[in-house]
């Protein structure tokens, strides 16, 4: 099974600035996933010529759910995070990871029904702040939605803007949860143009076997977003 998480910058080049939301999905269509988690789609705003990208994006790849949850207002518009599965969707559940003043950050929580078995999968696009972004892990964590799925296999994947890569060993530490982005020298996805910091990261239990991980690093993938994709391919354990 696979999983691309991408945050594809409401589909504007980071390097060229320009709106091609065509390059977005050739990038992902080049992956071949089953699972997609996408942070900053937009929806009725200038900038993406008023298009309604996850319905847009939704329609092109023909999954049999699409999700999406709206975080910021930008005028009329704004923006959110998406998921596109290819199995049946059980339970959805969009949870807000709002702090304070701060700018409005979410989590996609659902239980997808996969060929190997239920999985929790969290889609999600944390803060700029280092004490914002703990915060943010420890209330998901604690969340009654969250935890009322705690029998199943999970998966958590999304832009966690984690420059300094303390994620792990912070707010995850003791959860059972554990880092499939590892080391980060390895999965440096920002700025597209030249990775510098390991922000697109993947955690997951111990029944989530992972085969593979990688971050795509194609010239296109450098200039279809800011950042590029991260890959994952995984099993569930079936003895669980």
């Amino acid at each position: 099974m696979r999983l691309v998480s991408y945050n594809i910058h409401k589909g504007i080049g980071g390097s060229d600035r320009l709106y091609r939301l065509e390059r977005v999905v050739r990038v992902i269509e080049h992956e071949h996933p089953d699972l997609i988690c996408l942070q900053e789609v937009d929806r009725n705003v200038s900038r993406s010529r008023f298009h309604d990208q996850p319905r847009l994006l939704a329609e092109h790849f023909g999954f049999a759910h699409s999700l999406f949850q709206f975080n910021h207002k930008v005028k009329d518009g704004g923006y959110g995070n998406l998921v596109l599965s290819r199995w049946p969707v059980r339970e959805h559940h969009h949870l807000s990871l709002r702090l304070g003043s701060k700018k409005n950050r979410g989590a996609q929580l659902a239980v997808v029904e996969t060929p190997c078995g239920a999985l929790r999968l969290v889609n999600w696009h944390l803060g700029l702040a280092e004490a914002e972004r703990q915060w943010q892990v420890r209330h998901l964590l604690q969340h009654g939605l969250f935890r009322g799925l705690d029998d199943l296999p999970t998966l958590i994947a999304g832009d966690c803007n984690d420059w300094r890569n303390t994620l792990a060993k912070g707010a995850f530490a003791g959860s059972g949860l554990l880092p499939l982005t590892t080391p980060p020298s390895r999965f440096r996805s920002f700025p597209a143009w030249l990775p510098l910091g390991s922000l697109d990261k993947a955690f997951a239990c111990p029944r989530v076997r992972l085969e593979r991980a990688h971050v795509v690093r194609s010239r296109l993938a450098q200039r279809a977003s800011d950042h590029l994709p991260l890959v994952v391919d995984f099993e569930l354990d079936s003895g669980a």
